[in-house]
Protein backbone atom coordinates (compact mmCIF):
# COMPACT_ATOMS: atom_id res chain seq x y z
CA UNK A 1 0.00 0.00 0.00
CA UNK A 2 1.17 3.46 -0.90
CA UNK A 3 0.22 6.83 0.63
CA UNK A 4 0.56 10.50 -1.43
CA UNK A 5 0.62 13.21 0.63
CA UNK A 6 -1.53 16.58 -1.25
CA UNK A 7 -0.86 20.13 -1.20
CA UNK A 8 -3.70 19.84 0.67
CA UNK A 9 -5.41 17.46 3.33
CA UNK A 10 -6.58 14.84 0.84
CA UNK A 11 -4.98 11.53 0.90
CA UNK A 12 -4.42 9.22 -2.33
CA UNK A 13 -4.31 5.26 -1.78
CA UNK A 14 -3.37 2.43 -3.69
CA UNK A 15 -4.73 -0.96 -2.46
CA UNK A 16 -4.88 -3.92 -4.21
CA UNK A 17 -4.20 -2.28 -8.04
CA UNK A 18 -6.84 0.55 -7.24
CA UNK A 19 -6.50 3.91 -6.71
CA UNK A 20 -8.69 5.38 -4.04
CA UNK A 21 -8.88 8.96 -3.39
CA UNK A 22 -10.79 11.84 -2.07
CA UNK A 23 -8.47 14.54 -4.12
CA UNK A 24 -9.75 15.26 -7.68
CA UNK A 25 -6.46 16.11 -8.69
CA UNK A 26 -5.31 13.02 -8.37
CA UNK A 27 -7.79 11.28 -10.48
CA UNK A 28 -7.32 9.24 -13.88
CA UNK A 29 -8.48 6.70 -15.86
CA UNK A 30 -10.34 4.15 -13.29
CA UNK A 31 -9.31 6.24 -10.39
CA UNK A 32 -12.03 5.93 -7.59
CA UNK A 33 -13.12 8.87 -6.33
CA UNK A 34 -14.13 8.82 -2.77
CA UNK A 35 -17.75 11.58 -2.26
CA UNK A 36 -18.21 12.84 0.99
CA UNK A 37 -19.73 15.59 2.69
CA UNK A 38 -16.65 17.27 2.22
CA UNK A 39 -15.54 16.20 -0.60
CA UNK A 40 -18.19 15.93 -3.01
CA UNK A 41 -18.11 19.54 -4.66
CA UNK A 42 -15.31 17.85 -6.48
CA UNK A 43 -16.74 14.87 -7.84
CA UNK A 44 -17.46 16.55 -11.06
CA UNK A 45 -13.92 17.57 -11.86
CA UNK A 46 -13.04 14.01 -10.57
CA UNK A 47 -15.55 12.21 -13.17
CA UNK A 48 -13.78 14.97 -16.16
CA UNK A 49 -10.40 12.91 -15.22
CA UNK A 50 -11.59 10.16 -15.96
CA UNK A 51 -12.62 8.78 -12.18
CA UNK A 52 -15.24 6.44 -11.01
CA UNK A 53 -17.60 8.12 -8.11
CA UNK A 54 -18.11 6.12 -4.92
CA UNK A 55 -19.84 6.79 -1.54
CA UNK A 56 -19.07 5.92 1.77
CA UNK A 57 -21.37 3.26 1.52
CA UNK A 58 -18.96 1.76 -1.41
CA UNK A 59 -16.08 1.77 0.83
CA UNK A 60 -16.49 -2.06 2.16
CA UNK A 61 -16.30 -3.46 -1.33
CA UNK A 62 -12.69 -2.54 -1.32
CA UNK A 63 -11.29 -2.27 1.88
CA UNK A 64 -11.47 -4.60 4.54
CA UNK A 65 -13.58 -4.03 7.57
CA UNK A 66 -13.43 -7.69 9.43
CA UNK A 67 -12.92 -5.89 12.93
CA UNK A 68 -14.60 -4.72 15.99
CA UNK A 69 -14.85 -0.77 15.61
CA UNK A 70 -15.28 1.15 19.18
CA UNK A 71 -16.04 4.83 19.03
CA UNK A 72 -15.47 6.91 22.15
CA UNK A 73 -17.00 10.56 21.93
CA UNK A 74 -17.60 13.04 24.73
CA UNK A 75 -16.68 16.58 25.54
CA UNK A 76 -13.56 15.37 28.07
CA UNK A 77 -11.73 11.89 28.36
CA UNK A 78 -12.06 10.22 24.65
CA UNK A 79 -7.89 10.01 25.05
CA UNK A 80 -7.23 8.54 28.69
CA UNK A 81 -10.43 6.12 28.35
CA UNK A 82 -9.83 5.04 24.35
CA UNK A 83 -6.10 4.58 25.25
CA UNK A 84 -6.68 2.48 28.80
CA UNK A 85 -9.47 0.24 27.15
CA UNK A 86 -6.66 -0.48 24.11
CA UNK A 87 -4.01 -1.55 26.93
CA UNK A 88 -6.56 -3.87 28.68
CA UNK A 89 -7.69 -5.36 25.56
CA UNK A 90 -4.08 -5.81 24.77
CA UNK A 91 -3.37 -7.56 28.23
CA UNK A 92 -6.23 -9.95 27.97
CA UNK A 93 -4.19 -11.34 24.36
CA UNK A 94 -5.68 -9.46 21.75
CA UNK A 95 -4.13 -7.04 18.81
CA UNK A 96 -5.37 -4.00 18.99
CA UNK A 97 -5.13 -0.33 16.60
CA UNK A 98 -6.02 3.09 18.27
CA UNK A 99 -7.25 6.11 16.36
CA UNK A 100 -7.10 9.54 17.92
CA UNK A 101 -5.68 12.76 19.24
CA UNK A 102 -2.21 11.45 19.49
CA UNK A 103 -2.30 9.74 15.83
CA UNK A 104 -3.05 6.61 14.65
CA UNK A 105 -1.16 3.28 16.13
CA UNK A 106 -1.70 -0.80 15.17
CA UNK A 107 -0.24 -2.52 18.27
CA UNK A 108 1.89 0.43 19.63
CA UNK A 109 3.42 1.12 16.36
CA UNK A 110 2.30 4.38 15.11
CA UNK A 111 1.09 4.48 11.60
CA UNK A 112 -0.05 8.55 10.84
CA UNK A 113 1.05 11.49 12.88
CA UNK A 114 -1.29 13.66 14.50
CA UNK A 115 -3.85 15.41 12.50
CA UNK A 116 -7.89 15.66 13.72
CA UNK A 117 -8.95 13.88 16.23
CA UNK A 118 -10.81 11.71 14.01
CA UNK A 119 -9.52 11.89 10.22
CA UNK A 120 -11.45 12.10 7.20
CA UNK A 121 -13.26 8.89 6.39
CA UNK A 122 -10.57 7.88 3.77
CA UNK A 123 -7.85 8.13 6.00
CA UNK A 124 -9.66 6.35 8.78
CA UNK A 125 -11.19 3.64 6.30
CA UNK A 126 -7.54 2.86 5.24
CA UNK A 127 -6.64 2.36 8.89
CA UNK A 128 -8.92 0.00 9.58
CA UNK A 129 -8.00 -1.91 6.83
CA UNK A 130 -4.54 -1.65 7.54
CA UNK A 131 -5.22 -2.71 11.48
CA UNK A 132 -7.35 -6.09 9.56
CA UNK A 133 -4.32 -6.57 7.75
CA UNK A 134 -2.09 -7.02 10.48
CA UNK A 135 -4.30 -9.56 12.39
CA UNK A 136 -5.79 -6.89 15.01
CA UNK A 137 -9.48 -7.49 16.25
CA UNK A 138 -10.42 -4.29 17.70
CA UNK A 139 -10.05 -0.88 16.34
CA UNK A 140 -10.68 1.98 18.58
CA UNK A 141 -10.94 5.51 17.53
CA UNK A 142 -12.06 8.58 18.98
CA UNK A 143 -15.25 10.27 17.53
CA UNK A 144 -15.45 14.68 17.96
CA UNK A 145 -17.93 16.30 17.20
CA UNK A 146 -16.92 17.98 14.21
CA UNK A 147 -16.35 14.18 12.88
CA UNK A 148 -19.92 13.47 13.34
CA UNK A 149 -21.68 16.59 12.04
CA UNK A 150 -19.41 15.95 9.15
CA UNK A 151 -20.20 13.03 8.38
CA UNK A 152 -16.63 11.81 8.72
CA UNK A 153 -18.03 8.15 9.99
CA UNK A 154 -20.19 7.93 7.58
CA UNK A 155 -20.82 4.08 7.12
CA UNK A 156 -18.84 2.62 9.56
CA UNK A 157 -20.30 -0.08 11.58
CA UNK A 158 -19.34 0.33 15.33
CA UNK A 159 -19.74 -2.90 17.90
CA UNK A 160 -19.90 -0.32 20.61
CA UNK A 161 -20.31 3.49 21.03
CA UNK A 162 -18.92 5.00 24.53
CA UNK A 163 -20.07 8.49 25.37
CA UNK A 164 -17.73 10.08 28.55
CA UNK A 165 -19.70 13.19 29.25
CA UNK A 166 -21.04 16.32 27.52
CA UNK A 167 -19.82 19.66 28.89
CA UNK A 168 -19.38 23.09 26.84
CA UNK A 169 -17.06 22.98 23.55
CA UNK A 170 -16.96 23.84 20.00
CA UNK A 171 -19.66 26.38 20.17
CA UNK A 172 -17.96 28.27 17.64
CA UNK A 173 -18.89 25.82 14.93
CA UNK A 174 -21.93 24.35 16.52
CA UNK A 175 -23.62 27.34 17.39
CA UNK A 176 -25.21 26.48 20.28
CA UNK A 177 -24.79 23.83 23.45
CA UNK A 178 -28.06 22.33 22.36
CA UNK A 179 -26.68 21.68 19.05
CA UNK A 180 -23.39 20.63 20.35
CA UNK A 181 -25.49 18.06 22.46
CA UNK A 182 -27.87 16.79 19.56
CA UNK A 183 -24.59 15.51 17.73
CA UNK A 184 -23.43 13.71 20.55
CA UNK A 185 -26.15 12.12 20.73
CA UNK A 186 -26.81 11.78 17.03
CA UNK A 187 -23.80 9.27 17.55
CA UNK A 188 -25.24 6.87 20.18
CA UNK A 189 -28.54 6.41 18.55
CA UNK A 190 -29.74 3.05 17.70
CA UNK A 191 -26.39 1.48 18.19
CA UNK A 192 -24.74 -0.52 21.38
CA UNK A 193 -23.72 2.00 23.54
CA UNK A 194 -21.65 2.59 27.02
CA UNK A 195 -22.93 5.84 28.96
CA UNK A 196 -22.03 7.42 32.02
CA UNK A 197 -24.93 7.63 34.06
CA UNK A 198 -23.73 10.58 36.53
CA UNK A 199 -23.91 12.99 33.99
CA UNK A 200 -27.43 14.36 33.04
CA UNK A 201 -26.57 15.66 30.15
CA UNK A 202 -26.41 12.42 28.39
CA UNK A 203 -30.12 11.41 27.60
CA UNK A 204 -30.88 7.53 26.93
CA UNK A 205 -32.19 7.70 23.16
CA UNK A 206 -32.41 3.66 22.68
CA UNK A 207 -32.89 0.73 25.10
CA UNK A 208 -29.25 -0.84 24.08
CA UNK A 209 -27.94 1.32 26.50
CA UNK A 210 -24.88 0.01 29.12
CA UNK A 211 -23.75 2.81 32.02
CA UNK A 212 -21.30 3.01 34.41
CA UNK A 213 -21.03 5.28 37.45
CA UNK A 214 -20.32 6.47 40.51
CA UNK A 215 -23.40 8.03 42.36
CA UNK A 216 -26.40 6.70 39.93
CA UNK A 217 -27.30 3.16 39.74
CA UNK A 218 -25.44 1.42 36.76
CA UNK A 219 -24.41 -1.28 34.69
CA UNK A 220 -20.65 -0.66 35.92
CA UNK A 221 -20.94 0.64 39.48
CA UNK A 222 -17.86 2.28 41.16
CA UNK A 223 -18.75 1.05 44.80
CA UNK A 224 -15.75 2.04 46.89
CA UNK A 225 -12.57 3.73 45.94
CA UNK A 226 -9.57 5.87 47.36
CA UNK A 227 -7.53 8.82 45.26
CA UNK A 228 -4.62 8.41 48.04
CA UNK A 229 -1.75 7.99 46.54
CA UNK A 230 -3.25 7.17 43.50
CA UNK A 231 -6.29 5.47 42.65
CA UNK A 232 -8.09 2.52 43.37
CA UNK A 233 -11.40 1.01 44.54
CA UNK A 234 -14.07 -1.54 43.74
CA UNK A 235 -15.97 -2.04 40.72
CA UNK A 236 -19.47 -4.50 40.80
CA UNK A 237 -21.02 -5.39 37.50
CA UNK A 238 -24.17 -7.50 38.92
CA UNK A 239 -22.75 -10.16 41.37
CA UNK A 240 -19.66 -10.08 39.55
CA UNK A 241 -17.18 -7.18 40.92
CA UNK A 242 -13.27 -6.93 41.56
CA UNK A 243 -10.59 -4.26 43.27
CA UNK A 244 -8.64 -2.18 41.06
CA UNK A 245 -5.52 -0.08 41.55
CA UNK A 246 -3.80 2.54 39.26
CA UNK A 247 -1.22 4.86 38.67
CA UNK A 248 -3.84 7.69 37.76
CA UNK A 249 -4.37 10.43 39.72
CA UNK A 250 -7.63 12.73 40.19
CA UNK A 251 -11.52 11.84 40.19
CA UNK A 252 -12.37 12.44 36.50
CA UNK A 253 -10.36 9.25 36.17
CA UNK A 254 -12.24 6.98 38.02
CA UNK A 255 -14.57 7.56 35.13
CA UNK A 256 -12.41 6.61 32.59
CA UNK A 257 -11.19 3.61 34.72
CA UNK A 258 -15.20 2.81 34.52
CA UNK A 259 -15.58 3.29 31.32
CA UNK A 260 -12.58 1.26 29.66
CA UNK A 261 -13.33 -1.52 32.14
CA UNK A 262 -17.03 -1.17 31.07
CA UNK A 263 -16.11 -1.50 27.79
CA UNK A 264 -13.88 -4.30 28.22
CA UNK A 265 -16.03 -6.79 29.55
CA UNK A 266 -18.82 -6.07 26.86
CA UNK A 267 -16.22 -6.63 24.41
CA UNK A 268 -14.35 -10.06 25.61
CA UNK A 269 -17.37 -11.02 28.10
CA UNK A 270 -14.11 -11.47 30.60
CA UNK A 271 -14.60 -11.60 34.53
CA UNK A 272 -13.71 -7.97 36.47
CA UNK A 273 -11.55 -10.54 38.25
CA UNK A 274 -9.27 -10.98 34.91
CA UNK A 275 -9.92 -7.22 33.54
CA UNK A 276 -9.20 -5.35 36.15
CA UNK A 277 -5.21 -6.63 37.52
CA UNK A 278 -3.89 -4.72 33.86
CA UNK A 279 -4.98 -1.24 35.28
CA UNK A 280 -2.32 -1.51 37.69
CA UNK A 281 0.37 -1.45 34.74
CA UNK A 282 -1.49 1.94 32.96
CA UNK A 283 1.32 4.25 33.12
CA UNK A 284 -1.84 7.27 31.69
CA UNK A 285 -1.38 9.13 28.30
CA UNK A 286 1.41 11.59 27.23
CA UNK A 287 -0.34 15.55 28.36
CA UNK A 288 -3.14 14.28 30.22
CA UNK A 289 -2.01 14.77 34.22
CA UNK A 290 1.46 14.16 33.16
CA UNK A 291 3.91 14.64 35.80
CA UNK A 292 7.36 15.89 34.34
CA UNK A 293 9.26 16.86 37.50
CA UNK A 294 8.79 15.24 41.10
CA UNK A 295 10.97 18.02 42.60
CA UNK A 296 9.34 20.52 41.98
CA UNK A 297 6.04 18.88 41.27
CA UNK A 298 5.48 20.15 37.70
CA UNK A 299 2.59 18.67 35.91
CA UNK A 300 1.25 19.45 31.82
CA UNK A 301 -2.53 18.95 31.23
CA UNK A 302 -4.49 19.09 27.79
CA UNK A 303 -7.39 20.85 29.37
CA UNK A 304 -8.69 23.36 27.59
CA UNK A 305 -12.29 24.01 28.68
CA UNK A 306 -13.46 24.81 31.67
CA UNK A 307 -14.77 21.37 33.05
CA UNK A 308 -11.60 20.26 32.00
CA UNK A 309 -9.37 22.91 34.06
CA UNK A 310 -11.82 22.45 37.04
CA UNK A 311 -11.06 18.23 36.83
CA UNK A 312 -7.61 19.08 36.68
CA UNK A 313 -6.71 20.89 39.50
CA UNK A 314 -9.23 19.35 41.85
CA UNK A 315 -7.35 16.07 41.02
CA UNK A 316 -4.20 18.10 42.85
CA UNK A 317 -6.40 17.81 46.01
CA UNK A 318 -5.36 20.09 49.02
CA UNK A 319 -1.75 21.44 47.35
CA UNK A 320 -1.20 25.22 46.84
CA UNK A 321 -1.68 25.41 42.69
CA UNK A 322 0.15 27.53 40.53
CA UNK A 323 -1.43 27.63 36.80
CA UNK A 324 -0.37 28.25 33.37
CA UNK A 325 -3.05 28.96 31.02
CA UNK A 326 -4.14 30.42 27.94
CA UNK A 327 -6.96 29.82 24.91
CA UNK A 328 -6.96 29.21 21.28
CA UNK A 329 -7.27 31.64 18.57
CA UNK A 330 -10.18 31.86 16.39
CA UNK A 331 -12.43 29.42 18.47
CA UNK A 332 -14.70 29.44 21.00
CA UNK A 333 -14.00 33.00 22.48
CA UNK A 334 -17.42 32.61 25.36
CA UNK A 335 -15.45 30.24 27.13
CA UNK A 336 -12.55 32.14 27.36
CA UNK A 337 -13.33 34.17 30.68
CA UNK A 338 -14.87 30.35 32.09
CA UNK A 339 -11.54 29.20 31.36
CA UNK A 340 -10.29 32.04 33.68
CA UNK A 341 -12.26 31.86 36.02
CA UNK A 342 -11.83 28.11 36.71
CA UNK A 343 -7.90 28.15 36.95
CA UNK A 344 -8.48 31.16 38.93
CA UNK A 345 -10.63 30.26 41.66
CA UNK A 346 -8.58 27.18 42.55
CA UNK A 347 -4.78 28.08 41.60
CA UNK A 348 -2.86 30.77 44.29
CA UNK A 349 -2.05 32.25 41.17
CA UNK A 350 -2.44 32.11 37.92
CA UNK A 351 0.46 33.05 34.45
CA UNK A 352 -1.92 34.12 31.85
CA UNK A 353 -0.31 33.07 28.72
CA UNK A 354 -0.67 32.41 24.39
CA UNK A 355 -1.91 28.96 23.35
CA UNK A 356 -2.07 28.10 19.76
CA UNK A 357 -3.43 32.04 18.76
CA UNK A 358 -3.85 31.00 14.94
CA UNK A 359 -4.94 34.41 13.34
CA UNK A 360 -5.85 36.50 16.42
CA UNK A 361 -3.27 38.88 18.81
CA UNK A 362 -2.87 36.85 22.15
CA UNK A 363 -3.22 40.08 24.01
CA UNK A 364 -7.04 40.16 22.53
CA UNK A 365 -7.07 36.60 23.55
CA UNK A 366 -5.61 37.33 26.96
CA UNK A 367 -8.24 40.35 27.51
CA UNK A 368 -10.76 37.61 26.60
CA UNK A 369 -10.08 35.57 29.30
CA UNK A 370 -9.40 38.27 32.56
CA UNK A 371 -13.11 39.63 31.71
CA UNK A 372 -14.11 36.92 33.35
CA UNK A 373 -12.08 37.99 36.93
CA UNK A 374 -13.83 40.23 39.46
CA UNK A 375 -10.49 40.72 40.65
CA UNK A 376 -7.06 40.27 38.89
CA UNK A 377 -4.60 40.12 42.11
CA UNK A 378 -2.90 36.67 41.78
CA UNK A 379 -3.25 36.95 37.69
CA UNK A 380 -0.03 37.49 35.85
CA UNK A 381 -0.22 38.09 32.06
CA UNK A 382 3.54 37.02 30.15
CA UNK A 383 2.37 36.58 26.40
CA UNK A 384 5.16 34.86 25.57
CA UNK A 385 4.66 30.91 26.49
CA UNK A 386 8.27 30.03 27.12
CA UNK A 387 8.50 33.20 29.37
CA UNK A 388 5.41 31.91 31.54
CA UNK A 389 6.32 29.13 32.02
CA UNK A 390 10.18 30.08 32.86
CA UNK A 391 8.87 32.61 35.49
CA UNK A 392 5.88 30.26 37.06
CA UNK A 393 8.65 27.85 37.87
CA UNK A 394 11.34 30.39 38.67
CA UNK A 395 8.95 32.19 41.26
CA UNK A 396 7.29 28.39 42.54
CA UNK A 397 7.23 28.73 46.20
CA UNK A 398 8.73 24.43 48.02
CA UNK A 399 5.39 24.34 48.99
CA UNK A 400 3.42 25.03 45.71
CA UNK A 401 2.33 22.45 42.57
CA UNK A 402 2.88 23.75 39.14
CA UNK A 403 0.53 22.80 36.35
CA UNK A 404 0.75 23.60 33.03
CA UNK A 405 -2.85 23.56 30.92
CA UNK A 406 -4.45 23.39 27.92
CA UNK A 407 -1.84 22.31 25.11
CA UNK A 408 -0.75 18.48 26.97
CA UNK A 409 1.93 16.40 24.35
CA UNK A 410 1.49 19.16 21.79
CA UNK A 411 4.71 19.60 19.92
CA UNK A 412 3.76 22.93 17.23
CA UNK A 413 2.19 26.73 17.97
CA UNK A 414 -0.28 27.49 15.24
CA UNK A 415 0.79 31.62 14.90
CA UNK A 416 -0.40 33.33 11.36
CA UNK A 417 -0.60 29.98 9.46
CA UNK A 418 2.60 28.81 10.83
CA UNK A 419 3.46 26.09 12.91
CA UNK A 420 6.12 27.06 15.01
CA UNK A 421 7.73 24.64 17.37
CA UNK A 422 6.97 24.20 21.10
CA UNK A 423 6.29 21.63 24.10
CA UNK A 424 5.40 22.38 27.27
CA UNK A 425 7.25 19.14 28.50
CA UNK A 426 10.56 20.29 26.75
CA UNK A 427 10.70 24.04 28.13
CA UNK A 428 10.10 22.45 31.94
CA UNK A 429 12.87 20.04 31.23
CA UNK A 430 15.46 22.69 29.88
CA UNK A 431 14.89 25.11 32.54
CA UNK A 432 14.88 22.62 35.47
CA UNK A 433 17.73 21.02 33.96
Amino acid sequence: MKSHRQARRALTYEINSKILTDNSQDCTNGTLFLATQSSQKYADEARQRGAQIIYPQDLANYLRRDIKLIGITGTNGKTTTASMLAHLLRSLGHKVALQGTSGTFIESVQISEKSLTTPQLLDTSVHIHKACERGCAFFIMEVSSHAIAQERIAGLDFALKIITNITSDHLDYHKSQVEYSRIKHEFIANSLTLINADDKAISTPNRNIRSYAIESLATYKMQAYSQEPSLSGFISFAKDGAVFSSKLIGFFNLYNILASVGAAHILTNKSLAQINPALESFAGVAGRMEIVNKEPLVLIDFAHTQDGIVQALKALGARKIVSVVGAGGNRDKHKRPLMAQAAYELSKRVYFTSDNPRDEDPLDIIADMLAGLSEQSRAIVEVDRTLAIKRSIDELASDEVLIILGRGDETKQEVKGEFLPLNDKQIVLGILQ
